[in-house]
């Protein structure tokens, strides 16, 4: 096993037996007021909102202060701190695969002996404990999770909620007789700052686990098959030929939009398009928020392309980790993974629990994508928050040159192969 990857249990074919993270908060909160945590996260504007709604019952009850920094660039920030020593004392981390490479540099520390883990570990499901550990240690935990690959619709358009597409075929069959006065099969819009491109690696990534199948998922993410092999080709192909070639203002309008408003076009009149491919928690961002689910908009899974493979579902989540172990960093940790605190993301919305005990979700749309994750049968973690840094970065930029036509899909898999000689050896 590559050097990054040790400890990292492959997470693709997993049974979910619940939605869970879970801790105690108890512990000495008493000696905290006048404190402060530094927090780094990717979330802004929105999200930002909420995490901090989700902070302020922490900071009443111990009079400490929670200071925090919303980036998109957060990869660079972090392995910056990591050569630097300059680190804030909690973070969400990029992904799982930098939370390895930090915890082997040493600065990523364990949590095993800051939460309670009997209680965590009887909360969380398997593959999301799995997901936060290092060689055998918890060194993250989520602060919410997400289900990707969701279809969204409106039903002002046509309503699929009695009859989804059961197959990718059938899908853009549905798209096409049920167009009406849409302009384009599909909303895309993968413009995200510092981490632009990363919607079309979703793609990929759903294209992936559904035509070649989990064992090829893993492999591929775990750098062992190229990315220019036939099976991973052929995701990028579909992508090219059935999505940006049938997408909503053409490649200039996909790469220019920010991925919050990407899905706004399915609300307009007439409407730009039929489908928006995103995460569950698209619903709190952009034109959804303001919105009412099952009446403005609707989803369906991602529909099954190999048979083979039926039911796989991908799922992922904001991994949070602690780099200063200060009494109240601790304390800030083991109250982030309970239910109270993550009931106010999910009572707000846009956002699924990690923790099976949190409940309080406003409809019925985020009471469904919750149940998606906690029953599925097939579970592939993001693959690209899998992959090394340097792979995940060239992936990113792959997609926007691949999307907006710069490169061929041959032209961007020998950049992506050449990338990965070097991503999986440091």
């Amino acid at each position: 096993m590559k050097p990054w990857l040790r400890g990292l249990v492959p997470l693709t074919v997993v049974v979910l037996a619940a939605t869970a993270c879970g801790g105690d908060s108890s512990g000495d909160d008493t000696d905290l007021k006048g404190d402060t945590v530094t927090v780094i996260g990717t979330w802004g504007g929105d999200e930002q909102k909420a995490f901090l709604e989700m902070v302020k019952p922490w900071e009443q009850q111990t009079g400490a202060t929670v200071k925090y920094t919303g980036t998109r660039d957060i990869n660079t920030i972090l392995t910056t701190g990591v050569a630097s020593g300059v680190l804030p004392d909690l973070a969400g981390l990029p992904g799982p695969g930098q939370m390895v490479e930090y915890a082997n540099a040493g600065k990523l520390l364990p949590l095993d002996g800051v939460l309670d883990l009997a209680t965590y570990q009887s909360e969380v499901a398997p593959a999301l404990v799995e997901v936060g550990k290092v060689e055998g240690k918890i060194h993250g935990v989520f602060i919410k999770a997400a289900v990707k690959g969701l279809m969204w619709y409106s039903p002002k358009l046509h309503d699929y909620a009695a009859s989804p597409p059961a197959t990718w075929t059938d899908l853009l069959s549905q798209a096409t007789a049920n167009q009406g006065a849409a302009k384009a099969t599909w909303c895309l819009g993968i413009e995200s700052g510092a981490a632009s491109g990363w919607p079309a690696t979703d793609w990929i990534e759903d294209l992936v686990l559904r035509t070649a199948g989990p064992a090829a998922y893993t492999q591929w993410y775990q750098g062992k098959i190229k990315w220019s092999d036939p099976a991973i080709k052929n995701a990028f192909q579909m992508y090219v030929n059935d999505v940006v070639g049938k997408t909503y203002g053409g490649t200039v309008t996909a790469v220019a939009t920010n991925f919050e408003n990407a899905g706004n076009p399915l609300f307009a009149s007439p409407p730009g398009c039929v489908f928006l491919h995103q995460a569950s928690f698209i619903t709190g961002l952009g034109g959804f928020k303001s919105l009412t689910a099952g009446t403005d908009y609707n989803f369906f899974p991602f529909p099954d392309i190999n048979p083979q493979y039926a039911g796989a579902v991908e799922g992922a989540g904001d991994l949070f980790g602690m780099f200063h172990d200060t009494p109240a960093a601790k304390s800030l940790m083991r109250y982030l993974v309970t239910a109270p605190a993550q009931d106010i993301w999910v009572k707000i919305g846009g956002a699924l629990s990690a923790n099976k005990n949190a409940t309080s979700y406003k409809d019925d749309i985020s009471k469904r994508s919750a149940a998606l994750l906690a029953n599925a049968k097939v579970f592939a973690f993001d693959a690209s928050d899998l992959m090394p840094s340097a792979m995940n970065d060239a992936f990113w930029r792959g997609m926007v040159a691949l999307t907006n036509g710069s490169k061929s899909v041959d032209q961007t898999l020998a950049d992506l192969d050449a990338a990965q000689k070097d991503a999986y050896t440091s």
